[in-house]
């Protein structure tokens, strides 16, 4: 398929809509220029014989962050894209290193992030001929095609330029997602002239006027009103705001959507829609308004929460609509401008006396209660929330210090600081924090990690040595995957695959020359972070999690357990 064909609706940006050619040096030139277009300045990634001409060019113009693992490539670039709301940048290996880069391709698409992954190929004569040429797969196309949300192979005689442009405007075009580009070695190697329009970016779906209309007329007559708010709802925040404060609908949300209305807003509930509060305000109301939120089953407790009948959805996805839940009234389009219209079709609205109330007493119960389930390490998320500021990018890795309280009782302000794995895949959060920290360097990053998630991509700890971000990495270890551990605890009679070996983090810091501190009980917290935070750079704690003790409420995911 041509890239003229393949761009069919895209429409250049801003910048420059004119078709012009330019010649390049060999590919990693030519790459510069198409992400230097995009503003694109940091790529993460691993060097090999299959990518070298592009990594050599990126080091030498931009800024190239050697990751150890492919994986963390990914991750770091999806968290530097939702910090900087542009464009994340992968460089991987063919084969093996394509193939390890494919479950953070994965949490990318739960994300939405807009990525653009850079792989390498074999000698593009002997594509597809499977003779064992190093690196080699039999179908790496397919195997990108089924993680990413476009894929496209250079091949002799195209456009590379207009295939990477292309592939940049896709991954930035809502619905967002990462787009993966298979790039020959010996096409790197050749010279590149540049053609094309630059940057092109689909504009988002306008809503349907009757869609619209049929959503405010519900909208005006509810008087118990509800929001959910979803990982679409962003980047509308000043809307989402508005529309919550003229309803007096207080406002659930996902763990994507935390931040889009700051936790702090007296509206704000928060990720509490499967807590006994939460439930009670979705049993109460008399409608919900859903805006781009996936109603993911670790979120819904296995989708049994009660939703109402009088449901309005807003989603970018027309497939979205009535998928999880039934919908009365369905507005397909970006929740900015969906919302925006909305305000504009409502006019005033008097919601029933005390609902407001309602709202913030439900939010005061749901965090009580989950003060009291974790006893000792209220002190610690209290902490951490006192002394980072506002801004400063919050990485959690999957481990029961995130699942349970820091992806609830750890207020987020900004849509923007909140970084979490949506996919649940284990092991994703010190990339993370690192792609957060470098996108963010003047403000402390914050990054929580089990010793289990942790010990999936130690070598990590080498990049953040050799990077040294301003990031305090806080590392809670239980000796094992605590979550796993109390599941078993509760449906199982023995423990299986889940205390493990884990490393001296002391000697481990210091090995990669890290300062470090350990905290063996919560009072000594405070005092541990401060002289973490004051070294502006790296650093890790280790929480001592068997001499602290566990939480008083053990800690298991909303799964369902088959015959228990």
């Amino acid at each position: 398929m041509s890239h003229r064909s393949e761009g069919a609706g895209l429409k250049p940006d801003d910048r420059d809509g004119h078709n012009h050619r330019e010649d390049h040096g060999d590919g990693g030139d030519l790459l510069v220029t198409v992400l230097r277009e995009q503003r694109a300045e940091v790529v993460f990634g691993v060097v090999s014989v299959h990518n070298m001409p592009l990594v050599e060019a990126v080091d030498r113009e931009l800024r190239f962050v050697p990751v150890r693992h492919e994986a963390a490539a990914v991750n770091a670039a999806d968290a530097h894209a939702r910090v900087t709301g542009g464009l994340g940048v992968a460089l991987t290996s063919t084969g093996t290193g394509s193939g390890n880069a494919a479950g953070s391709l994965i949490e990318a698409q739960s994300g939405g992030a807009s990525i653009l992954h850079i792989t390498g190929q074999i000698d593009s004569r002997y594509l597809g001929l499977g003779r064992g040429v190093i690196h080699e797969t039999r179908d790496q196309t397919g195997l990108l095609r089924a993680v990413s949300h476009h894929t496209t192979t250079v091949r002799p005689g195209a456009d590379a330029g207009a295939l990477l442009r292309y592939a940049a405007g896709r991954a930035r075009t809502p619905p967002r997602g990462p787009v993966s580009v298979e790039w020959p070695i010996d096409l790197q190697y050749a010279r590149q002239p540049l053609t094309g329009p630059l940057a092109p970016v689909a504009a988002p779906p306008e809503a349907d006027r009757a869609q619209l209309a049929a959503a405010a007329e519900l909208l005006a007559t509810a008087r118990r009103p509800l929001i959910w708010a979803g990982g679409g709802a962003r980047e509308a925040q000043g809307a989402l705001r508005t529309l919550a404060e003229r309803l007096g609908a207080p406002v659930l949300s996902s763990n994507a959507g935390r931040g889009a209305l700051p936790e702090d807003h007296p509206l704000a509930v928060g990720n509490f829609a499967a807590s006994p509060a939460g439930r009670e305000l979705l049993t109460d109301c008399d409608l919900l308004l859903s805006v781009g939120t996936h109603f993911r089953s670790n979120e819904t407790a296995d989708y049994s929460i009660p939703v109402p009948a009088r449901h309005v959805q807003i989603d970018i996805d027309p497939r979205a609509i009535g998928r999880v839940f039934p919908s009365a009234a369905g507005v397909v389009g970006a929740a900015a401008p969906v919302l925006t219209a909305l305000l504009e079709l409502l006019g005033e609205h008097t919601c029933e006396e005390g609902w407001r109330e309602r709202g913030a007493a439900a939010a005061a119960r749901a965090r009580a209660a989950l003060r009291t389930a974790i006893g000792p390490y209220a002190l610690i998320c209290d902490t951490l929330r006192d002394r980072f500021p506002q801004e400063s990018v919050i990485a959690r890795d999957v481990t029961i210090a995130s699942s349970q309280w820091g992806n609830r009782l750890l207020e987020i302000h900004h849509p923007t600081t909140n970084l979490f794995p949506l996919g649940g895949g284990i092991g994703q959060g010190l990339a993370m924090g690192i792609g957060g920290a470098i996108a963010r360097p003047d403000a402390p990053t914050l990054v929580i990690a089990g010793d289990g998630g942790l010990a999936v991509h130690l070598g990590e700890l080498g990049t953040l040595a050799q990077e040294r971000p301003w990031l305090v990495l806080c590392v809670f270890n239980d000796g094992g995957y605590g979550v796993l551990r109390n599941m078993q605890d509760v449906h199982g009679n023995r423990r299986s695959g889940v205390d493990l070996a884990t490393p001296d983090f002391a000697a481990l810091a210091a090995a990669y020359g890290l300062p470090f501190q350990r905290v063996t009980a919560a009072r000594d917290f405070p005092g541990a972070l401060d002289k973490s935070l004051a070294t502006r750079g790296p650093c890790v704690i280790e929480i001592d999690v068997n001499a602290i003790g566990p939480t008083p409420v053990p800690f298991t995911p909303p799964v369902s357990i088959p015959g228990s």
